[in-house]
């Protein structure tokens, strides 16, 4: 499979997936430093002027580590761009990407050919998320570099379709960069993610419940608290089915086992909390089972990094 150079310096073949409101520059360079992709959706950057400011943070750091660092040279990292023609800040904030030359650009929700040719320009690659193989076709069409695979069980807004079926239907036609999102919380998982024919695991809730993430401290400890059971997938909180933190939705006052599907009447669920999806309903995978305590983001990777190199060795991979 053909996989860009700029991955070379990874530790373990993993994305930190984006996550909405919780990413930010200490986590991103904390996931890099530690020797996997870091990342953050632009829109998590308010006001606009503020993605300037991020990127020239985690570049100076990241820059300042590689310095220090020489034989631990940290891992890229990502901005994730909705492309939707909804989103307002499109076009400044590709233009303060390019300013920063974003060596990943990661798009959600719609795939453009100007902004792959934009990324191109100044040296980057781009990543396409989709939840089945017909969006897949369509995004390497328009000129992706690379896909991610959002599998059922993934956190936010999940596909549907068994992580075997998805990756196994793209790779029939596609040998580009492939990442699979969906549950994956240990060493094991990531490389198994690699044995069914994807090139990284995509990894976003673990992430979460670690010290650099920008959670409130209720939402890290769910995380902790919940398992697998405890996840409930609905399409009413944004009009799009994803997952979510049972805890979250029972303290908005809601019944996770009754939620309506997502309507004009639906729309108000918050009701006099004021409850809102991302902010108040916390998404969340269905891997979280096996995170069992907040720590630092590096001894997450670092935990990760060592069960992934037993699980080779007990199955006498080189």
């Amino acid at each position: 499979m053909s996989v860009p150079r700029i991955f070379d310096k990874l530790r373990l073949p993993v994305i930190g997936a984006p996550l909405f409101i919780v990413s930010n520059p200490a986590l991103v360079i904390a996931q890099c430093k530690a020797g996997v992709v870091g990342s953050f959706p632009a829109l998590n950057a308010r006001p606009q002027s503020q993605l300037d400011e991020w990127l020239h943070e985690i570049s100076e750091a990241l820059a300042a580590h590689d310095r220090d660092h020489p034989e631990t040279p940290a891992a890229p990292f990502a901005v994730n761009q909705i492309v939707h023609r909804s989103n307002d800040r499109f076009e400044e904030d590709v233009a303060t990407c390019a300013k920063w030359k974003v060596p990943i650009v990661i798009t959600s929700l719609g795939a453009r050919e100007e902004l792959n040719h934009a990324v191109h320009a100044w040296g980057g690659i781009t990543l396409h998320d989709i939840i089945d193989d017909r969006y897949a076709r369509k995004a390497i069409e328009k000129g992706a570099d690379g896909l991610i695979a959002v599998a059922a069980g993934a956190g936010g807004h999940a596909g549907r379709w068994s992580p075997f079926a998805l990756v196994q239907e793209i790779r029939k036609w596609f040998d580009g960069p492939l990442a699979l999102s969906g549950s994956i919380a240990t060493g094991g998982s990531i490389l198994a993610a690699q044995a069914m024919g994807a090139d990284f695991a995509y990894i976003g809730s673990p992430f979460i419940a670690t010290d650099e993430a920008r959670a409130t401290e209720e939402y890290k400890q769910g995380i902790v608290a919940s398992g697998a059971g405890d996840i409930v997938y609905s399409n009413l909180f944004t009009g799009i089915h994803g997952n979510y933190l049972r805890s979250s939705i029972v303290a908005a006052g809601l019944d996770p086992d009754h939620l309506p599907e997502s309507g004009p009447e639906a729309m108000s669920f918050g009701g006099a909390s004021g409850a809102k999806a991302w902010r108040d309903i916390w998404g969340s995978g269905q891997g979280i089972g096996v995170i069992d305590k907040v720590q630092p983001t590096g001894e997450l990777v670092a935990r990760w990094a060592a069960e992934y190199a037993a699980v080779k060795a007990r199955l006498g991979l080189s």
